[in-house]
């Protein structure tokens, strides 16, 4: 009985993350972020970096005016840093910390699309034990005999790798 009302309430709260998803490429792998926290997407540009920033901190951009951190989701996620082609762009989003709302960019291999998810098409992270955090994870949807993994960006870097960004910013 018990079981019953815990699975209940996990699919209460998947239900709770239907909505509309920008759909981007890492490598083979399809993510998804919720649109809301997307401001907009812009082409590659020349990043400036800035010196003794972990690696996948790529630098900072100009965006008319404003100077925003740049993060590469590939090599904080341990993946091979990839050649930048015509597809590769920048993800500009708005993320939550304690102190208030930080603007990065996010490099990515390529835009997909914008898709709308249902709460059905939504499984749970997958558990690895706990020696692996996925709690960046916020579900796996299940699309067109695809799996996308859903990312909760308020919680891809870590509090002290947001108090470090929010200073280059």
């Amino acid at each position: 009985m018990q079981a019953a009302a815990c699975e209940e309430t996990s699919r209460e709260s998947l239900e709770g993350l239907a909505g509309k998803y920008l759909t981007f490429r890492l490598g083979e792998e399809d993510y998804g972020l919720e649109i809301l926290k997307v401001q907009e997407i812009i082409g590659m540009q020349e990043i400036t970096g800035i010196p003794r920033t972990p690696d996948f901190v790529k630098g900072v951009i100009n965006l008319r005016g404003k100077v925003i951190p740049v993060v590469d989701l590939r090599l904080k996620f341990g993946m091979d840093e990839a050649e930048v082609s015509r597809k590769t762009c920048i993800i500009v989003v708005q993320i939550a910390q304690e102190a208030g709302k930080v603007i990065m960019g996010i490099v990515v291999d390529e835009v997909s699309e914008v898709l709308e998810i249902g709460g059905k098409e939504i499984e749970p992270a997958p558990a690895f034990g706990t020696q692996l955090d996925t709690n960046f994870i916020l579900g796996m949807a299940k699309t067109d005999n695809a799996v996308k993994i859903l990312l909760d960006l308020d919680r891809v870097l870590t509090r002290t790798e947001m108090e470090a960004m929010s200073k280059v910013g």
